[in-house]
């Protein structure tokens, strides 16, 4: 590997938020909601809605934009830059990965990203895609009633609640220690209650890319006013692969991104030559296909399992590993990871992202458009880091994306060193190591293309 194109750490190469609610926003304005103010909201929205969202959001305000084309709208958390800190010239905008809300980027007060990146003086907004934490459907969205893809679901999570008390019979020999036939029973009631929703999970990644992410960012940039129009941005996982598709679009058709700077985080468009965790998720494609399943419930199922992969026996602990090294997130934070910050995605969009796993990478929806084939007519700075025990996205696979970005422009760099600490996945921006390895990075790397 090029030397000039990378810097190595330490010399080594290495809620539960439910499913959208109902508010009653029309779809066709913005809106914003001033948190902690409880006389100066919209008269539109009702006390019960606030006060729902007062308890789950824990930005200082909290934005809603309506998604063309859709019933939903999307929710932007918005942390205010610190009095005390530099004045920016750029807001910054935050993307999360597949089926995660904006708690990812504030889990808890020794590692929020977000409270960091406003207290070093940037006007922070986390998004929240379709589907994803408080992002909503409008009220007069008319609901489906019983259908055949409502009883698959309802099926897939019955079959599953049925393994799962096997499980626990032989761990802990029908003592019910674990209390997990409860703790499923209950998951489960609060799932089909949602089922009626299924029918409006029906996006794909591209859909995220031309509507909810644009939609997001002129808002921001109509709030924010910046002097050139611009934006920062940071994505984790699939959020710095929407960065990237955005990148390499805008450099196919000759347009200006909007973005003056963006770090991605563990992202990648082509996980096909690395040993990626992901390859083994590709069996499940034809048979999700041929059954017609129209979603998958992450948050559901992993809040299921949550007693077995933290608690003893750790029959499952072998997922932790696929979301933190061993000893970089605290269990607490971990456990706030798995029941407060997922959600539910669509199978659409998870077969859209299986691309990436394929020869050539990431494509769109028709399959025509390979997105790491434009990526080098970008002409904005990219900060692009890897964890040395990422087994989701190992550090190869970063850097098969970040090779192609013209030289001048990209900084690649793996964090880990052989005596530790060591970063997972989740670890960049969890990890009780990275707000004195990671954050100050990405903050310097930002503030050297905050210039106009």
């Amino acid at each position: 590997m090029d030397t000039l194109r990378f810097e190595l750490s330490s010399a080594c190469f290495t809620s539960a938020v439910a499913a959208p609610s109902l508010h009653s926003h029309s779809r066709h304005f913005f809106s914003s909601l001033q948190l902690g103010r409880v006389g100066s909201s919209s008269p539109a929205i009702t006390s019960v809605a606030r006060t729902t969202e007062n308890e789950i959001c824990t930005a200082d305000e909290l934005h809603y934009v309506p998604v063309p084309n859709s019933d939903w709208r999307v929710a932007l958390w918005r942390y205010l830059p610190s009095q005390k800190a530099p004045k920016r010239n750029h807001p910054l905008l935050l993307l999360s990965g597949i089926g995660t809300n904006a708690v990812t980027y504030d889990l808890s007060p020794k590692c929020s990203f977000a409270r960091f990146m406003s207290g070093s003086g940037f006007d922070t907004w986390i998004l929240e895609l379709r589907g994803a934490g408080l992002s909503s459907l409008s009220v007069d969205t008319n609901l489906g009633k019983g259908n055949s893809q409502q009883r698959i679901v309802s099926n897939l999570l019955e079959n599953f609640i049925s393994v799962s008390e096997r499980l626990e019979n032989v761990l802990d020999g029908g003592s019910k220690i674990l209390g997990m036939q409860d703790r499923l029973s209950k998951r489960a009631g609060d799932f089909k209650q949602r089922l009626e929703l299924i029918p409006h999970y029906n996006w794909d990644f591209d859909n995220y890319l031309e509507e909810d992410v644009l939609s997001a960012m002129n808002y921001v940039r109509t709030q924010t006013k910046s002097k050139d129009g611009k934006l920062l941005a940071v994505g984790h996982s699939m959020g710095g692969i929407l960065l990237y598709a955005l990148l390499s679009r805008c450099g196919f058709k000759g347009m200006d991104s909007g973005l003056a700077a963006v770090t991605t985080l563990a992202s990648t468009f082509d996980y096909s030559s690395s040993g990626t965790l992901l390859k083994y998720l590709l069996p499940m494609k034809e048979p999700a296909q041929a059954i017609n399943l129209p979603i998958m419930p992450i948050d559901t199922m992993l809040a299921m399992v949550h007693p077995l992969m933290c608690r003893p026996p750790y029959a499952l602990s072998w997922l932790t590993a696929n979301i933190s090294a061993p000893q970089m997130m605290d269990p607490e934070v971990i456990e706030k990871l798995v029941l407060n910050s997922l959600s539910t995605v669509p199978v659409k969009l998870l077969l859209q992202l299986t691309t990436a796993v394929d020869h050539g990478g990431l494509r769109d929806r028709t399959g025509t458009f390979c997105y790491k084939d434009h990526i080098s007519k970008s002409n904005v700075p990219i900060l692009a880091l890897a964890g040395d025990w990422d087994i989701i996205c190992p550090p190869d696979a970063v850097y098969d994306t970040v090779k192609l970005i013209p030289e001048h422009l990209a900084t690649f760099k793996v964090l880990g060193s052989p005596g530790g600490p060591h970063y997972g996945h989740q670890d960049l921006i969890s990890g009780r190591s990275a707000p004195n390895e990671v954050y100050p990075l990405i903050t310097r790397f930002l503030q050297q293309h905050d210039e106009i």
